[in-house]
């Protein structure tokens, strides 16, 4: 199979023929129709996250199922069947697992994103000679790939195969933050810093939710046009704004109940702390390019009782099919998110255009491209 496959920062990602790799218990083997390009892919081809090489990248799917593993007799999945798949993939079977906490499973962290490794101790992907090409995620930026059973839902025909990539990174994680991260009410006013891939999806969800007001903050007015698109009742250019004043100004001089940071920058997390209210919960998102710090005012936090509440992705298991319903029912107009489609060849080409931030929405690499 044809698969971009990264060996060295600087050549950066290199599309190459290499086997292709074959499900094992409770797994299936995936004919991918598109992997979305995310933000945190950057981190790792730029060095800045450290994990093995050579490696394959990508980690928001959607395609076909072409082959199921031993021990599936007790899920519904089959060969033909259009799935999406998410990139945080639950072993079920660690202490995390059993409490239902798929957002804290052990083995995923330990074995797949320290070292690209399945839950066998092994990746999937090998060179002809047999040696080993290391897995983020499932390794989505290839024709095929394997993904564990627990981390795949059954996507209905209403869903376009190449803009549904995006559900089970973006829009999963969009959801997380929404539903578990911030435990959102109805009639609660949101800020939402960033308005990339994932910051678009929580303007939506926070909409469906019940949200009264719906803040977008970013430095593109573009970005902040399409924010308002998709349900922002009100928007902040922060290259041009104070943010405090301009978001206290649109609030009543109140600030919001939640702010959701999404890019994973230090001056992201300011801006989102900033528009706060006494009381209210910032919730980030955004992965740091390493070992990043950000600053908090200790006093206002404490004498504010305000809350940080880090969300990482979701509860694959129970969320992704949720996700699914609510693209199907149009509750998420995820196909309005994705505004690029590249193919496999042009994948160096797309993510360097995400590193410059010139990608609105989300872009894809198409396989039929």
């Amino acid at each position: 199979m044809r698969a971009a496959v990264l060996r060295d920062y600087d050549k950066g990602l290199q599309v190459e023929e290499i086997p292709t790799p074959r499900a094992r218990a409770g797994e299936v083997l995936v004919k991918v129709s598109a992997c979305g390009l995310c933000h945190s892919d950057l981190h790792v081809i730029g060095g800045a996250i450290a994990f093995p090489l050579p490696c394959v990248l990508g980690h928001e799917v959607a395609g076909e199922i072409v082959e199921v593993g031993p021990g599936n007799e007790h899920n519904e999945l089959e060969v033909g069947q259009r799935v999406a798949g998410a990139f945080l993939m639950p072993c079920g079977q660690c202490e995390a697992c059993a409490e239902g906490r798929d957002d804290l499973c052990a083995p995923f962290f330990d074995l797949n994103r320290i070292q690209g490794k399945l839950y066998d101790g092994e990746t999937r992907l090998f060179e002809e000679d047999g040696s080993p090409i290391a897995m983020y995620s499932m390794g989505g930026l290839a024709e095929y790939c394997v993904i564990p059973s627990t981390s795949v839902t059954p996507v209905p025909e209403n869903i376009d195969p190449v803009s549904g990539a995006i559900l089970g990174c973006a829009a999963m994680t969009a959801y997380g933050a929404v539903r578990r991260g911030a435990d959102l009410r109805y009639g609660e006013s949101v800020a939402v810093v960033a308005t990339g891939g994932v910051g678009s999806n929580i303007i939506q969800i926070a909409k469906a939710f019940g949200a009264k007001q719906i803040i977008a903050i970013d430095v593109s007015d573009e970005k902040l046009e399409a924010a308002r698109a998709l349900g922002a009742t009100d928007v902040v250019n922060s290259a041009k704004e104070n943010v405090r004043e301009a978001v206290f100004s649109k609030t009543g001089g109140r600030g919001v109940d939640v702010a959701f940071e999404a890019l994973g920058r230090p001056q992201t997390w300011n801006s989102a702390l900033d528009a706060l209210r006494d009381g209210g919960r910032m919730v980030p998102i955004g992965l740091g390019a390493g070992v990043q710090t950000a600053e908090v005012e200790i006093n206002r936090t404490v004498r504010r009782s305000q809350s940080i509440l880090g969300s990482y992705g979701a509860l694959t298991r129970q969320d992704l099919p949720e996700v699914v319903r609510m693209a199907s029912n149009g509750s998420i107009h995820y196909e309005e998110i994705v505004t690029r489609r590249f193919s496999l060849d042009e994948v160096a080409e797309g993510y360097d255009l995400l590193r410059k931030g010139e990608i609105q929405g989300r872009g894809v690499v198409d396989m039929s491209l």
